[in-house]
């Protein structure tokens, strides 16, 4: 289900972003001891309105989403290493090194159009699929809208949406920074 963002979003107030995303965006399903969730927002990249802020290409945001995919230690704080163990047409599997935590997983590129990360749930990690989807809804706009799927404990069967609230707004935290990292890198005009 796709949702219309509200007008005049500044996506660096994240409470006004999460509040307005907040709702009807968490599915909850219960299996044995476990959550699915899926919850899903829009970060703006331009914003015609907004002179201060340096637009970036369509092409450079796909460029920041490939790099964010290749090399993410540019992009992930506490990961301590990173390895491409194989490599095919239009996708790439990583293990990422965390500490005594390895996280494999596969990533799938829709060339310039969305970035898609999926991996197993193992005892170390929950498991889903991120994808990252690059939308221009108009002359000058740019989005980037970042879709969770994954599951948590089923911590309290009463539907208090705290704990779920809490990993949202982690994962928008997250998204904002790799948006913030891929300018920093777009203006060393590395990213064409």
């Amino acid at each position: 289900m796709m949702h219309e963002c509200p007008p005049a979003i500044d996506p660096i107030r994240v409470k006004s972003h999460r509040r307005w995303h907040a709702r009807g965006l968490i599915i909850r399903t219960f299996t044995i001891g476990r959550i699915k969730l899926r919850f899903e927002h829009l970060v703006e990249i331009n914003d015609p309105a907004n002179p201060t802020l340096e637009p970036l290409t369509a092409d450079q945001l796909w460029q920041g989403l490939v790099l964010r995919a290749e090399s993410p230690e540019l992009f992930m704080l506490g990961l301590d290493r990173a390895e491409i163990v194989e490599r095919g047409d239009g996708w790439i599997e990583r293990v990422l090194h965390f500490g005594q935590a390895n996280i494999r997983d596969r990533v799938v590129f829709e060339p310039r159009r969305a970035v898609r990360y999926e991996s197993a749930a193992t005892a170390e990690h929950a498991g889903g699929t991120l994808t990252m989807i690059i939308e221009t809804p108009g002359p000058g706009a740019l989005l980037a809208r970042f879709i969770y799927e994954t599951t948590m404990p089923n911590v309290d069967a009463s539907g208090d949406d705290r704990y779920a609230e809490i990993v949202k707004s982690a994962y928008h935290e997250a998204d904002l920074d790799t948006v913030r990292k891929i300018r920093e890198i777009a203006a060393t005009g590395q990213l064409g």
